[in-house]
């Protein structure tokens, strides 16, 4: 019986030498850490370390999230990642009528400076690297936890991570976006330029197909629009003054790991492949590092079910092992019971325990790119690599990235895979284990880690302490300086971190960026 993979195409019962004949060894694979990167961005990948394992983490108040922080350490988590709740992604105080009913409900609330510290007590920011979910006031975050290294005594250029800071993804798939895409490609470059100078080991973007893929993008609609996308960001870069080797070596990229292994990992493959030769060929990239697709993994959660949760211990292990074998820099395992409410302390821990099995029990860390030259995999590789590229075409056809969100393109092609694979689930054509196949007469009962709604009132109750106890005065200052700045082309991160460092708060200066920039509005699309 033949099958499809997730992006539609054939999946041939077997493979051999005539599926990979036109393939040069010279230039399509090369050799590991060298050009087009196909086997892997380092040329020994996993054999002196693994990746770094990070766990997602964020909810309720600071001082709720810095607990859980420091039990990941303590079961031996690489890095740090951090959920904000809606309000904080929105740029919204959790006081604000906006806000109410979703203060700490999907992340941590963070409304200042004082909330940041809160959320790293006792942890020093030069040991350990820090990933932070949060793209429209991703700069704003960004130089609140630089401000939070500046108080213990560490330096800028010693402290490092990722903001995901990619907001055309959030147009097209997630709508966490707030200002128009002009000002907020502007607000892109900025952080670009002033990490160079200021945060030289920050990853400056994350620039992200997770959120598609799981909107319903196939694997390769999810790295042909990650791509046209970044193309975009680059573009914006140079336009605003920047040389493309001094920004492009601190870009990264965020990919969903789904349980389909061998599609996967071919399509991390060919994404780095065509990463390298955009770089190089399209913007003249002479830098190494600059032709490099790095990227951080996270499983795949739209995959996670409720019904029998404990099955996703398999799924979760599976996305991982297809995010190990693609040659991922840092993993993000999901919680068995996500699908039901936020991790619990144990399920997360188990969620590390995964990486971990992975890394130290198996050999998958003793050779570098285990499944270079399986011929399903090159096959698979070129074929992800020659649709995506078309995909890509047909963007750049519409006028790029940001012209085909106003049409609705991306958006359009996503709803349309989402449709399609919603409709082989409910028909049984697609087997979901404890969904539409192999039911459980009986669930397992299930306690979920529940927010508490106090929550809401205790951080209203902060920020009226805050507000009571700053000098008003400079804060207001600050705030018209950030006005001023937006309206002209001075780099916008230095007022907007005086403006923190006075204590103004996430939405007061989000405020003061929606008085010069408005907000905006999707266009109808049918």
């Amino acid at each position: 019986m033949s099958r499809t993979s997730e992006s539609g195409t054939p999946i041939e019962g077997v493979y051999g030498p005539k599926n990979i004949q036109h393939l040069d060894p010279g230039t399509d694979l090369g050799e590991p850490g060298a050009f087009p990167f196909t086997r892997g961005v380092y040329p020994t990948m996993y054999l002196t370390r693994p990746w770094t394992m990070r766990q997602y983490a964020g909810f309720s108040t600071a001082a709720d999230s810095n607990r859980r922080y420091h039990q990941l350490i303590a079961a031996g988590t690489t890095g740090l990642s951090v959920a904000f709740d809606l309000p904080t992604q929105m740029g919204f105080d959790s006081d604000a009528e906006q806000a109410r009913g979703e203060v700490g409900k999907v992340g941590v609330a963070i409304d200042s400076l004082e909330d940041m510290r809160l959320l790293f007590d006792g942890i020093r920011l030069d040991q350990v690297s820090t990933s932070m979910t949060i793209n429209a006031p991703a700069a704003l975050l960004l130089l609140l936890y630089q401000l939070v290294a500046e108080e213990q005594g560490v330096p800028p250029a010693a402290i490092s991570g990722t903001i995901q800071n990619d907001i055309l993804k959030e147009y097209i798939a997630r709508g966490t976006y707030i200002y128009p895409p002009g000002p907020s490609l502007r607000l892109v470059a900025d952080t670009f330029a002033y990490c160079r100078a200021e945060i030289p080991r920050w990853n400056t973007i994350s620039i992200s197909g997770y959120h598609m893929a799981e909107a319903g993008a196939t694997p390769v609609q999810e790295i042909a629009f990650t791509l046209a996308n970044a193309r975009e960001y680059v573009r914006a870069a140079i336009a605003s003054g920047l040389a493309v080797d001094e920004f492009a070596p601190r870009l990264s990229f965020f990919f969903v790991a789904r349980t389909t292994l061998l599609e996967e990992v071919a399509k991390f493959r060919a994404a780095r492949r065509l990463w390298a030769h955009i770089m190089r060929d399209e913007f003249g990239a002479q830098d190494p590092r600059s032709q490099m697709l790095r990227f951080h993994t996270q499983t795949a959660g739209v995959q996670l079910t409720a019904q029998q949760p404990k099955v996703n211990l398999a799924r979760v292990t599976l996305q991982a092992l297809a995010a190990v074998l693609g040659g991922t820099q840092s993993l993000h395992t999901n919680s068995y019971d996500e699908a039901i409410a936020l991790p619990t302390q144990k399920a997360a821990t188990l969620a590390l325990r995964t990486q971990q099995v992975l890394a130290f029990e198996t050999d998958l860390t003793a050779t570098v790119d285990p499944l270079a030259g399986s011929y399903a995999i090159e096959s698979m590789t070129d074929e992800i690599e020659a649709r995506a590229r078309e995909l890509m075409d047909q963007v750049a056809a519409i006028g790029g990235a940001v012209a085909a969100i106003e049409q609705g393109f991306q958006k359009a092609e996503i709803e349309r895979s989402a449709y399609r694979i919603a409709r082989e689930v409910d028909s049984g054509e697609r087997t979901v284990v404890g969904v539409n196949a192999y039911l459980a007469e009986q669930e397992e009962p299930y306690e979920p880690l529940r927010v508490d709604p106090a929550i809401e009132h205790e951080q209203a109750a902060r920020l009226a302490d805050l507000r009571a106890r700053r000098d008003c005065g400079e804060v207001e200052r600050c705030l018209e300086d950030v006005r001023r700045a937006a309206a002209g082309d001075a780099n916008l991160l230095y007022p907007l971190r005086e403006a923190l460092r006075a204590l103004a708060t996430v939405g007061e200066v989000s405020n003061a960026l929606r008085d010069v920039w408005g907000v905006y509005r999707p266009p109808e699309v049918y």
